[in-house]
């Protein structure tokens, strides 16, 4: 049984969801599942955009073949090679013995590796601003490379502006019947999981990303077509606009985040009484993570929304608190800038973390260290520790209030 959705006079929503995956790419929590996006153009030729997880490709082929109406596919337009959406290539293939594959030269190299099938005579290998004419439409193409694999690449279909944008403006979860993002409160529903998905799969990328949104600054984009999550129609420029300061490392709001590890609740106490002095001297926004309970993808979202981030850690056999070390190792991995940061360490016989954190954070580039002397716990926050704490809260609360 099919599921297609039409977008716009002969151009198709062939996508499928998938409800069962727990962890996309086998690390990042989905609990609302995942949709896999792709699209069918009729035209004098026929065009396929992306494919779908090989898990899903039932559905995906049963949706396929009611779009083409009978027809033959021409096209089959790969922009990311990922295997969520590169997985059905092979079984599109052997449906449709006649189909050219068109993609840029790393894409067939990417292929060449996933699979072995032969592509002579059956590939076109387009680059930057190359054209595709299918009749009445012109695909226009421009290259995405490292937003976020080397061989991403967008398609525009010039007639009725729409962009097939790959993995950017995608967004984690199912949908849920309504198709296209006005159907839904998404700055309520989505726009946190949209965040969480550009800071943990493309906010490595910032500058690629960047480069791409000026390339798209010159298109009349009057349809936003990712290859995760909901459809844009209306409204785009918005969505467009949290995409650049993501990519910027703009923070979206003044606020602070703290980030913390407590084996036995001794460094807890300590954020939590500091959490009270940030609210009491007009901090908003205050976000509180335990690094034990919280998966990295949550925090690293938040520091993406807001200005500061605090880490508190125990130490742990002279180490970082492990979890608090992968929470960090992700940090650092994303290229983090503009923010305020601030350490705060425990130890009962051996505190070490400031002395591993601020190395760490030294890496990335146009922050800025709040605490330059270290804040060292010594198995408990004790009386004579409160009045630094609190010097410690002001300073924090001094980048965060105009």
């Amino acid at each position: 049984m099919h599921n297609v959705k039409t977008i716009i006079n002969d151009v198709y929503y062939v996508g499928v969801n998938d409800r069962r995956i727990t962890l996309f790419e086998n690390t990042h929590p989905v609990e609302r599942g995942m949709a896999y996006n792709s699209y069918v153009i009729l035209d004098e030729k026929t065009v396929l955009l992306d494919t779908v997880d090989k898990a899903d490709g039932q559905q995906f082929m049963e949706n396929v073949i009611h779009a083409l109406r009978g027809r033959d596919l021409d096209y089959l337009v790969i922009n990311h090679m990922e295997p969520d959406h590169c997985g059905s290539i092979v079984d599109i293939m052997r449906r449709y013995p006649n189909v050219v594959l068109v993609g840029n030269s790393t894409t067939f190299r990417l292929l060449d590796q996933f699979y072995d099938i032969g592509l002579q005579g059956r590939k076109i290998d387009v680059k930057e601003n190359d054209t595709l004419n299918i009749g009445k439409r012109t695909l226009r193409f421009f290259m995405a490379p490292m937003v976020h694999w080397p061989e991403v690449m967008v398609t525009f279909e010039e007639s009725e502006g729409l962009l097939f944008s790959a993995d950017a403006f995608g967004t984690f979860g199912a949908l849920e019947g309504n198709l296209f993002a006005d159907q839904i409160n998404f700055a309520e529903l989505l726009l946190d999981e949209a965040r969480r998905y550009y800071s943990n799969i493309i906010g490595k990328y910032g500058a690629q990303t960047l480069s791409l949104l000026n390339k798209l600054e010159k298109l009349n984009i009057r349809f936003l077509l990712p290859l995760h999550g909901p459809l844009w129609r209306e409204n785009i420029s918005w969505y467009v606009d949290k995409y650049r300061r993501w990519a910027s490392y703009t923070p979206e709001e003044k606020g602070v985040v703290i980030a913390f590890a407590s084996i036995y609740g001794n460094t807890e106490e300590v954020i939590d009484i500091l959490a009270g002095y940030l609210a009491d001297l007009g901090v908003n926004n205050i976000r509180i993570h335990d690094v034990s309970s919280t998966d990295p993808s949550y925090i690293l979202s938040d520091v993406f929304r807001y200005s500061g981030l605090i880490i508190a850690s125990s130490t742990y056999n002279f180490k970082i608190f492990p979890r608090m070390e992968t929470f960090l190792s992700d940090l650092v991995s994303s290229n983090m800038q503009k923010r305020s940061f601030a350490v705060i360490e425990n130890g009962s016989w051996a505190p070490n973390v400031d002395s591993l954190v601020r190395p760490a954070l030294a890496k990335l580039n146009n922050n800025s260290i709040i605490n330059v002397e270290k804040f060292t716990v010594k198995s408990s926050l004790k009386t004579f520790q409160l009045d630094a704490l609190r010097k410690l809260a002001q300073a924090i609360a001094n980048t965060i209030i105009e």
